[in-house]
């Protein structure tokens, strides 16, 4: 099964909720007011935020009014065409070598999984991976990441349980510089959103992998439980005031029928999804596209 199937398979439950609806909606009504105010509803049950949903529904309006258009069919390729346009207004940023990624998210989503899936990407395109074990809070956590990055087949840097996590990014980068590494990937304990002090440690780390290693690209990823839904965003908007999210990693699309948020991910925010987790597999992560994200939702 290819991404796009891997993608459609993981996305069904959304599909199923949003385009149910939409042929529900398209039999009973003609376009008009009573159509549009439905259209919104379903976006926001689909968790679309309120002011993305009455933005795509008005773009809608606005152009099928403006072509005269009664056709159910060509309204659904609007509304993709909409939200693709929406997915792709802010660009994916171009990963580049020698970088650093840093996976920031609360508990549970997902992290050690997702640590392990991307060292796996990065390999299969040919580049050397590092991974640093900056979550030195959690029980056996470094143990953890150990057994992903033996599969992923790729070295570890970690310290012992409760030391400093900065100590550990120190270490790694300074490792990855003297061994010309392409790829380092740090895992950072997983943290409540509201926690003031959990979020000064993230900007420690982020402050010694620019003083140490300037001369590589620095990507900051939210790791984010799609199953979530519009409390997803609302964690978005808090990492990203801490540590200025380049990107976001999709987790967990298959046990949600809400994947709208991602909608609102992108157009309240302005933070694109870089790579989505399609299944429970080493290989099954990819980078984002969002004419197939649409394409499966709808």
């Amino acid at each position: 099964m290819g991404l796009f199937g891997n993608l459609f398979a993981a996305l069904k439950k959304t599909k199923d909720n949003v385009a149910g609806k939409l042929r529900m909606l398209f039999s009973r009504n003609k376009l008009g007011d009573e159509f549009y105010d439905e259209l919104e509803e379903i976006l926001i049950g689909a968790d679309v935020s309120v002011t993305m949903a009455e933005e795509v529904v008005e773009q809608v309006k606005e152009e099928a009014i403006e072509g005269k258009i009664r056709d159910a069919d060509y309204v659904t390729d609007l509304l993709k065409d909409i939200m693709q346009d929406i997915l792709e207004e802010v660009p994916v940023p171009e990963i580049k070598y020698p970088c650093v990624i840093m996976l920031v998210g609360v508990n549970g989503v997902g992290k050690t999984t997702t640590i392990g899936k991307l060292a796996s990407y990065f390999t299969r395109q040919h580049k050397s991976v590092t991974v640093a074990a900056a979550d030195t809070f959690r029980a056996a956590a470094s143990d953890q990441l150990s057994v992903w990055a033996d599969r992923a087949k790729v070295r570890i840097v970690k310290h012992e349980e409760g030391s400093d996590p900065s100590a550990v990014v120190y270490d790694a980068v300074s490792s990855a510089k003297a061994r010309g590494t392409d790829v380092v990937i740090v895992d950072t304990a997983g943290r409540l959103h509201v926690k003031d002090n959990l979020m000064n440690e993230l900007k420690k780390m982020h402050r010694v992998v620019e003083r140490e290693y300037p001369q590589a690209a620095f990507y900051k990823f939210l790791v984010l439980d799609a199953t979530t839904g519009q409390n997803a965003v609302t964690q978005a908007r808090v990492f990203n005031e801490a540590v200025d999210l380049d990107g976001v990693v999709l987790t967990k699309l298959d046990g949600t029928a809400k994947g709208g948020f991602v909608i609102s991910l992108c157009g309240d925010l302005h933070i694109p999804v870089v790579f989505v987790g399609t299944g429970e597999k080493m290989e099954d992560l990819a980078l984002f596209d969002a004419e197939e994200f649409v394409e499966a939702i709808l």
